[in-house]
C-alpha cells in the first residue's frame, strides 16, 4: 500500500514538475520598438497580418495598461529600464545626454573614450561605446552569471544605445549601424578584439546598398485612412525633396541626407536590422544548446520616422505596417531555427510620442512650444537684478537646471536659490510644476508627476531644479513628434509576452516597465538584476 501511494505521489507531483523543468527556454528575444505608442497596436490593426502583432496577441499575453514609472522618457533610460528592472534613480541612465557636474561637460549615455571602435577608424567616436555608465546589471547579465557565461548575449540595433544598454555589461557582443558612406554594423573592443568573420562578410555583402531604393507605401495609400493627409505642414521630410510626400527615391536623396543614414528614417532600416539579427542567430547558434541565450533587438527606425514625420503621418503608418511584416518574418524564422515553443519573446517600447503640437493647436486642443533659451536668458537677468548673483546656472538640459555649486557659501544659500528659481519658473504659463533638489531629497512622492520625477532623479547625475511643461507642450521644432514627458502619450507602452512559459490572455491591471526584467528572471529561474525594483507579473507566467 505504501509503495502504491508513493507511486501515486510520484505520478501526480514529482514527474510533472520534472517534465515542466525540462521545458526550458532556449532563447529569450527582447524586442524594443523605439517610440512605439500603445495605440499603434489598435490604430493600424486592420492592416496587420495574422502572423505578426496579431499572432503575438492571439497566442501570447497582452498588457493593456503598461507604463513607464519615471521621467524623462527618452531612448537611453527606456532601454536601460526595460532590461535592468529598475528606473534611472538606480541604473543611472538619466537621459540620452546629461550634464556631468563633476566633469563640467555633457556626456552621452553610451560613450566610452577608453575603448576602440571595431569596423571604423580607431579615432572615430561613433565606435567608442560601452555600457560603463549603466550602474546596474540587466537580466542578460544575470543569465550570463547564472550559466557560468555559457549562455550567450547578443545585442543589435540601428542605434548604439539601443544595442549596448539592453545587452548589459557581460554581453558577448553588441552591434549597431554606422551609416555615412559605409552602411556597416560596428562594435567596440569592450566586447571582443575584432569583428567576427560573419559580421565582416555581412558588411561586405553590401546589404544596406540594396535598400537604397524607392520607398512607396506597402499598400494603396488611399487605404491608409487611419493617418492624416500625405501632404501637410507638420513634417520635415528629406533634403533634396520639396514635399514630404510619397514616393521617396532614397538612392537619389542619399547624397544630401548623409549617405546610408537616410535608411534610418525609413522602414528599410528595420528590414536591414532584421537581416542582421537573423544572421546573428544563425552564426552565433543562439538557442541551440542547453544554456539559455539572450538576443536583444531594438528597432530604431520607428523613432527616426516619428521625429521626422510625426505620429499622425502616412509615413509612420506605413512603417508600422511594414514592421508587422518584420515581426511575422522573425517569428517564422525562430520557429524554424530554434523551434516553436522553445523560445520566449517579449515586445515593448522605450517611450511613446506626442502628436505634433501645431497639429493639436489647429484642432483647438491645448498644446504648444516652449523656448528654453529665452527662459534661461530671462532667469539669468532676474537673478542678477535681484542681487542674488551672476553665473549661478551652469546648464539647462532635459528640463533640468544645474546650478554652479562654487557660487554658494552655505547649504541654506543653495536651498534659497532653488526656491527663488522655482518661484520664477512657475510664472511661465507653459510650465505646470517645478521640483527642487531639496524637495526631491526630502519628500517621498507616492503618486502623480512627483513620483515620476523622483524615480527619474539620480542624486549625482540629475539637476537641481526640474520643471514640468503643460500637457502637449514641447521644446522642439514646430514639425515632427517628440517625447520625454510623464504624460500618458509618452508613458503608456505596448507590452506583449509570447512563447515558452507564457500564458495566453490579457490584463488591464496597471504594471510598469521595470516589471519586465523580474518577470523574465522568474521565468528563467535566475537571480534578479542587482538593482531591480520591479515586481514579477505572475499572471503572465504558466
Amino acid at each position: 500500500m505504501k509503495k502504491l501511494l508513493w507511486l501515486l505521489f510520484l505520478t501526480l507531483y514529482v514527474l510533472p514538475f520534472q517534465a515542466q523543468n525540462t521545458n526550458k527556454t532556449k532563447l529569450v528575444v527582447g524586442i524594443v520598438v523605439d517610440q512605439m505608442r500603445f495605440d499603434y497596436l489598435t490604430k493600424f490593426q486592420k492592416h496587420y497580418s495574422e502572423d505578426g502583432f496579431k499572432r503575438l496577441k492571439r497566442e501570447g499575453f497582452e498588457m493593456k495598461n503598461f507604463h513607464f514609472d519615471y521621467v524623462p522618457t527618452y531612448t537611453g533610460p527606456g532601454h536601460a529600464s526595460v532590461f535592468t528592472g529598475t528606473s534611472p534613480m538606480n541604473h543611472g541612465i538619466v537621459a540620452n545626454n546629461w550634464y556631468d557636474k563633476f566633469l563640467k561637460e555633457s556626456v552621452y549615455c553610451a560613450s566610452d573614450y577608453s575603448v576602440t571602435p571595431l569596423g571604423l577608424d580607431k579615432d572615430n567616436s561613433d565606435g567608442k561605446m560601452s555600457p560603463h555608465r549603466m550602474l546596474t546589471t540587466s537580466f542578460a547579465d544575470q543569465n550570463r552569471l547564472h550559466t557560468q557565461f555559457k549562455g550567450k548575449t547578443i545585442g543589435v540595433s540601428i542605434k548604439d544605445r539601443g544595442a549596448i544598454l539592453p545587452a548589459g555589461h557581460t554581453a558577448n557582443a553588441a552591434y549597431w549601424f554606422y551609416g555615412g558612406d559605409l552602411g556597416h554594423f560596428i562594435s567596440s573592443d569592450f566586447y571582443m578584439k575584432a569583428l567576427p568573420k560573419w559580421v565582416e562578410k555581412f558588411n561586405k555583402s553590401n546589404v544596406a546598398k540594396n535598400y537604397l531604393k524607392t520607398w512607396d507605401t506597402y499598400a494603396d495609400i488611399d487605404s491608409y485612412i487611419e493617418s492624416g493627409e500625405d501632404e501637410n505642414n507638420y513634417e520635415f521630410g528629406f533634403k533634396g525633396k520639396t514635399k514630404a510626400t510619397f514616393p521617396y527615391e532614397l538612392k537619389k536623396l542619399s547624397d544630401e541626407n548623409s549617405g546610408f543614414n537616410i535608411l534610418k528614417s525609413t522602414p528599410y532600416g528595420n528590414d536591414l536590422l532584421l537581416d542582421f539579427a537573423k544572421t546573428a542567430i544563425e552564426q552565433e547558434t543562439l538557442g541551440q544548446d542547453e544554456y539559455t541565450d539572450v538576443l536583444t533587438l531594438s528597432f530604431s527606425s520607428t523613432d527616426y520616422v516619428g521625429h521626422n514625420f510625426g505620429v499622425n503621418s502616412k509615413e509612420i503608418q506605413d512603417t508600422y505596417i511594414r514592421l508587422d511584416q518584420n515581426i511575422a518574418d522573425l517569428l517564422t524564422f525562430l520557429d524554424e531555427k530554434v523551434g516553436k515553443g522553445e523560445y520566449t519573446l517579449f515586445l515593448t517600447a522605450d517611450h511613446g510620442a506626442v502628436h505634433v503640437p501645431q497639429f493639436l493647436k489647429d484642432q483647438k486642443i491645448p498644446a504648444g512650444y516652449f523656448e528654453v533659451e529665452q527662459m534661461q536668458n530671462a532667469l539669468n537677468e532676474h537673478l542678477i537684478n535681484s542681487g542674488l548673483g551672476n553665473d549661478l546656472i551652469e546648464k539647462i538640459q532635459n528640463h533640468q537646471i544645474f546650478l554652479n555649486y562654487d557660487k554658494f557659501n552655505s547649504h541654506q544659500d543653495f536651498v534659497n536659490i532653488q526656491n527663488e528659481i522655482k518661484h520664477f519658473l512657475l510664472q511661465y504659463e507653459q510650465i505646470d510644476r517645478v521640483f527642487t533638489r531639496n524637495m526631491l531629497e526630502n519628500t517621498n512622492y507616492s503618486y502623480g508627476v512627483g513620483e515620476l520625477i523622483q524615480r527619474g532623479f539620480h542624486q549625482k547625475r540629475s539637476g537641481d531644479i526640474a520643471y514640468v511643461l503643460e500637457t502637449s507642450h514641447i521644446t522642439y521644432p514646430h514639425k515632427g513628434s517628440t517625447h520625454g514627458s510623464g504624460n500618458s502619450y509618452d508613458t503608456q507602452a505596448p507590452m506583449l509576452f509570447f512563447g515558452n512559459g507564457i500564458e495566453q490572455g490579457k490584463s488591464y491591471k496597471k504594471y510598469h516597465i521595470p516589471d519586465i526584467a523580474p518577470t523574465v528572471s522568474a521565468l528563467l529561474g535566475i537571480e534578479l538584476p542587482n538593482g531591480a525594483t520591479g515586481t514579477v507579473i505572475s499572471e503572465v507566467l504558466k
